[in-house]
Order: C-alpha cells, then structure tokens, then sequence
C-alpha cells in the first residue's frame, strides 16, 4: 500500500469517526439544554407521533446510559435514554421522533428497513468469518503460501456482507429522519427556530452512519489490494 493510500485510510479510519462523534456530542449537549416551547419529554412526543399515525402497539419505555434510544422491531419497544425520555428538550424532542421514524418504517413494511434486518445475521457471520480468514490470509502472505491470496480474497467476499449492511443503513437512518422533522413540524411539537436545531442534532447524528460506511469501505478496500499485491 503506497504511501498516499495510507495516509487516506489513516484519515478515514481514525479523523472522520472521531470527527462525527464530536459533532454528535457537542449539538446533543448544546441542545438538550434547550427546553422546548412546547413542554413536552421524549416520552410524550413519542407517543403523539405514534398515535397521531395510528401506531397504537408500540411501547415507549426509558432505558439505561447515555444516548442508548432505539427502535426494538421484533418486540415493538421504543427505548429512549433518560434524559430524552423525561426532559422536554430539543435535542430529545428530535431523537424521540427519528426513533418513531423507525417504528413508522416497520408498520408500513419499508424496504431498506426489512432488508437491513434480513442482513443481520449474514453481517455477522460474515465480520466474524471474514477477519478470521483475513488474518489468517496475511499470515500465509508471510510465509509465502500460495494459500494466503485465497484466504484474503475469502475474507473480503465475507466482510462484503458486513460492508452491505453498512451502506443499507445509510437510507434507514436518514429517512428516519425526513420522517421526524415531517412529524415534528405537522403536528405542530416545534416551532420554526426549534426546527432547525433538531435538524441539526440529526444531521449530526447521521454522519456517524456515514462515518461508520466509510470506515467498512475503507477495511474492504485494504483487503482488497493486500489480495491483490499477494498475486503479485
């Protein structure tokens, strides 16, 4: 690997991650220090949003930690962590509603929804298979085995899947959030300047998903040319 390419993968793996994290960390902070006008906790706008599209079947419950929201499809659960759950904040008000976004997809059957969670397991194999036959592949490099192009090329067929799952992702969670500010603004949860803040905590939010897609890109692509190179 050239010089060049190391330097790129180098910033792809370790500046941009850590650039969405902070960019996650620092609007979350900021807004959830806002008290929106319209009084409502996470746990209350979750529940407006869901009634109002006749989601009646889905629970809204507080989890534990930091940050920890999320959508359980399999047993209808939407889980927000504590502070989006009992404060009536912006930043909460926005990822209560992207968290309902994902509840929406699943009551109307939303394709990338269903083939992100068909992907699921095939992911996890193929991460776990595919490291394995990676690092197995740069070790057989290493003494020369005409075995180690093949482990390699084993690996990154494996680690596509996981690579997959990463890129589905990215429709998923950004339309969770098209649906959220659609929800907030409908229903009249926000008012024009609150809309632009949540609108920033979930752009922010959405670059960690981006971030994680290129990281995976970044691996594959690795792969891909140590393959190549143990051709040569």
């Amino acid at each position: 690997m050239s010089f060049i390419y190391m330097i790129i993968y180098f910033v792809i793996l370790m500046i941009i991650p850590l650039w969405a994290q902070h960019k996650v960390k620092s609007n979350y902070e900021k807004y959830s220090q806002v008290r929106s006008t319209s009084g409502k906790t996470g746990q209350e706008v979750a529940l407006e949003i869901l009634h109002a599209n006749g989601i009646h079947d889905v629970d809204v419950v507080k989890g534990d930690g930091f940050l920890t929201d999320h959508y359980d499809p399999r047993k209808k659960v939407l889980v927000l962590s504590p502070a989006n759950f009992d404060r009536p904040s912006v930043a909460g008000t926005a990822i209560a509603a992207h968290e309902v976004g994902h509840a929406i997809q699943h009551a109307e059957g939303y394709f990338f929804l269903r083939f992100r969670a068909a992907l699921v397991p095939l992911a996890n194999v193929g991460s776990s298979i595919g490291y394995l036959a990676v690092t197995a592949g740069i070790f057989l490099t290493i003494f020369h085995s005409a075995l180690g192009s093949t482990a390699l090329w084993i690996g990154a067929g494996f680690m596509s899947l996981a690579v997959l799952f990463s890129i589905i992702t990215l429709p998923v969670e950004f339309n969770a959030s098209s649906r959220a500010m659609k929800q907030i603004t409908s229903l009249d949860i926000v008012n024009e300047k609150e809309y632009r803040h949540a609108k920033k905590v979930l752009s922010a939010a959405a670059m960690t998903y981006v971030a994680s897609t290129a990281v995976a890109l970044a691996e594959l692509a690795r792969i891909v040319l140590l393959a190549n190179s143990s051709e040569e």
